[in-house]
């Protein structure tokens, strides 16, 4: 079997009579031409560097920078709990559609291509939901769902591919730019209403410039590239195993459910962390504070975790670990939401960002090959951000059902034992 590792390793195989280097969003075997781009971008990995850093802080702005403001939302379209769960729900939903076709994309026009397009299109869905319309609120997230999910899938193979003997390391890093741009979206979203002075239309809008940078970064990318798509033969080694089925393999289906459990408990916190501290007597900007803290020490998760888990043959006791944390932070925002808010926030915080880093650090270790790890990392979210999305709509349903968080919470500590459950099965050491 064919080998992937390092880029000039890779190429030089590559460039051998029996091995080729098939690509990891694409599962084909370059021809000379598109052997010759590859080179060209590995001679760059600053390049790559800042667009992977430049891309992942976008993941998740779009999404954190609405939370602190949903009231105001709410207030300006006369919304009810459920259907400002909406706001939220309806971007996590389409993480999941836009999922099942990103694969297709990455193999039909290249993952540097499909990336610079969703970026593009994150920033016309963030300016979209600013729009003085109900309508185009939702329709905006649909969009901003979609590009979220484009990064989402195409960035692990891409990760798998570029920096095959650093995975675990580029996943570390890409985690933890995700994570940052969250924490600056939720810290920054009620100062810049405030700076702006134009309400929280202008604080949203403001982070489409972000998706703007971003794109301008991963365009030279696009240009290096551009010799690969459209080159590319439909072959792989010969010899070679068939590629794999990972709807079909029980292994998958357990990291996959690993994602939506972890996916789940995030987003609900993502739509109602800051709602949970108001309606509990705190002031709007200290629950954005907390919301951000919370948001931060996800870095500490994030980093940490993935690099740990590389070194490990089995991650179990990682699972065991950012499973209780997050479970000892929902218990506390069930037994004393106010009074102990900073410490449950760190709880989790770090169980958060560590479940995060190990579900698509799961996708990398659980796949014997580049090809196999975008599949998987396809299937993984597609289905995991399906589950994900009923989390905040059912958790507003339930609040406004019952006027408490209580019946909520206690669900989410339901899925954090289930969670558990097949996170340890997902952290044997085998491969899809």
């Amino acid at each position: 079997m064919t080998a992937i590792r390092t880029g000039g390793e890779a190429l030089a195989e590559a460039e051998g009579p029996a091995r080729v280097l098939v690509d990891a969003e694409a599962g084909v075997a370059p021809s000379a031409e598109g052997v010759a781009a590859r080179r060209a971008l590995l001679a760059h990995p600053a390049v790559l560097l800042i667009g992977i850093v430049l891309a992942s802080l976008n993941m998740r702005v779009a999404l954190a920078s609405v939370a602190p403001l949903v009231g105001e939302i709410s207030t300006a379209f006369g919304l009810s709990s459920t259907a400002s769960s909406l706001v939220t729900s309806v971007p996590v939903l389409f993480l999941g559609v836009g999922a099942l076709v990103a694969p297709w994309l990455g193999r039909r026009f290249g993952a540097e291509r499909v990336l610079f397009a969703a970026l593009l299109l994150l920033g016309v869905g963030i300016l979209a939901r600013v729009l003085p319309s109900v309508y185009a609120l939702y329709g905006g997230g649909i969009l901003v769902g979609t590009a979220i999910a484009l990064l989402n899938v195409l960035m692990p193979g891409l990760i798998k591919r570029d920096f095959p003997d650093r995975a675990a390391a580029m996943t570390s890093v890409y985690t933890g730019a995700l994570i940052a741009g969250a924490t600056v979206a939720a810290a920054a979203s009620v100062p810049l209403e405030e700076a702006l002075g134009g309400g929280w239309e202008a604080s949203l809008g403001f982070w489409s410039l972000l998706a703007g940078v971003a794109a301008l970064a991963w365009l030279p990318q696009v240009l290096i590239a551009k010799g690969r798509t459209g080159h590319e033969v439909r072959a792989v080694p010969a010899g070679a195993k068939p590629p794999v089925s990972v709807w079909r393999s029980p292994l998958a289906w357990q990291v996959t459910l690993f994602m939506g459990g972890q996916s789940l408990w995030s987003y609900v916190l993502i739509a109602w962390m800051p709602t949970i501290f108001t309606d509990h007597g705190m002031s709007r900007s200290t629950a954005g504070m907390i919301f951000a803290f919370n948001t931060l020490t996800q870095i500490v998760g994030a980093f940490a975790v993935p690099l740990l888990a590389g070194r490990m043959r089995s991650q179990r006791p990682l699972i065991v670990l950012v499973t209780t944390l997050v479970a000892a932070g929902y218990a506390g925002l069930l037994i004393a939401p106010a009074e102990g808010a900073w410490l449950w926030a760190a709880l989790l915080g770090v169980g958060q960002g560590g479940a995060l880093g190990l579900a698509l650090t799961l996708i990398v270790l659980r796949s014997g090959d580049a090809v196999t790890a975008a599949r998987l990392s396809g299937m993984a979210q597609t289905v995991g951000y399906l589950l994900a999305a009923a989390g905040p709509l059912v958790a507003g349903a339930l609040h406004q059902a019952t006027g408490s968080w209580s019946l909520p919470i206690s669900l989410v500590l339901v899925v954090c034992a289930a969670s558990l459950a097949v996170g340890l099965l997902a952290a044997r050491n085998r491969t899809v």
